[in-house]
């Protein structure tokens, strides 16, 4: 079938529970992988429907976004459809010799269904054309050079949003508070105000937002910026292929259902609701707060995985004592909660 010739096929139809039933009941092994290129699509739709035909066909899962300006994506690829995907993907001239980066922990479980959305940007900025130029970007440094330039007292930059620094970092990052990439850019030049002539490190999940902000830092003025080749997760692999210094501290937060894999044994973070040792993300058991926080097991078990004695309250009413609690209680609907709160 021509993948321009059946629309209604390049779309999920099935609902959550069938799409989570349908991979409980897979017998085969999957692989979470990520890539990202800055790349001209001429025609970004026509693209989009050509990988989701193929795509669908070998079983693949995930998130991926598409744009004049390239892709970002994170899927899982069953493991006996492995070389088909890439030989795939590396024919296609936009994509060719495209790098992954494969999971670090990995129970195939990261997605329930292929999505690939159309977007103006691979990565929301908000800058205008004239604040950057991709083409001009930061040094990439392998693991073992990245760990020279930390010795050597380098400046580094996390370019993730806090909800992610607030499991895993580097030592003595520069931790932005912003909750976007949007927002994360002027915070990040204000923060090196004076720093134009010092080596900067950036770094972030896969590499991506770190390409846009090393053009977006060479732009403003910063002679020496340097990014973390392959991101979080390559720098992972490579410690461990290459034996050598792990200087991740804590998980590296990732965007699929695992919501995290731990890259070292420490826990650098709490409960947001008890304050005890953890670092376990989850989203709020009330689908109308859909809160993103940290919680420990006990209080999970006690808030029946709410964030709240409210959402606690509301996930365990009937459908009659749901409508009569929606008039005053007021949800979070998805926003993450900050560090800078005193509770979830």
């Amino acid at each position: 079938m021509d993948p321009n010739s059946g629309k209604k096929h390049l779309i999920n139809r099935l609902s959550p529970e069938q799409l989570q039933e349908r991979l409980n009941n897979e017998k085969f092994k999957r692989t979470t992988v990520s890539f990202y290129r800055y790349v001209i699509i001429d025609h970004p739709s026509e693209m989009r429907d050509k990988l989701f035909y193929y795509w669908n066909k070998l079983q693949c899962y995930g998130r991926i976004y598409i744009s004049k300006e390239g892709i970002n994506a994170q899927m899982s690829v069953p493991d006996h459809f492995w070389q088909d995907f890439k030989t795939h993907l590396h024919a296609i001239p936009e994509f060719r010799d495209i790098p992954f980066k494969i999971a670090v922990e990995d129970d195939g479980k990261s997605f329930l269904k292929l999505q690939i959305k159309l977007r103006n940007q691979i990565v929301a900025d908000g800058l205008q054309a004239d604040e950057y130029d991709v083409t001009n970007v930061g040094k990439h440094l392998s693991a073992q050079e990245w760990n020279d330039a930390l010795n050597d007292g380098a400046v580094v930059v996390d370019m993730r949003n806090h909800y992610e620094s607030e499991i895993g970092r580097f030592e003595d990052a520069l931790l932005p508070e912003a909750e976007t990439f949007k927002e994360e850019l002027p915070e990040v030049v204000e923060k090196l105000k004076g720093k134009e002539d010092e080596k900067i490190l950036l770094y972030c999940t896969g590499g991506v937002r770190c390409e846009k902000t090393s053009a977006y830092l060479k732009h403003h003025g910063f002679s020496d910026v340097n990014q973390l080749l392959g991101g979080i997760i390559d720098y992972s692999r490579q410690v461990e292929s290459e034996n050598l210094e792990n200087k991740f501290i804590g998980k590296n937060f990732v965007f699929d259902n695992r919501l995290g894999e731990r890259i070292s044994n420490d826990v650098i973070s709490h409960c947001h609701q008890c304050g005890a040792p953890c670092d376990t993300h989850t989203n709020c058991t009330n689908k109308s707060c859909n809160l993103l926080f940290i919680q420990c097991d006990d209080c999970k078990t006690k808030y029946h995985g709410c964030c709240s004695d409210d959402c606690k309250t509301y996930t365990l009413a009937s459908d009659e004592e749901k409508t009569e609690l929606e008039q005053r209680l007021v949800f979070k609907r998805g926003k993450r909660f900050h560090k800078r709160n005193q509770s979830a």
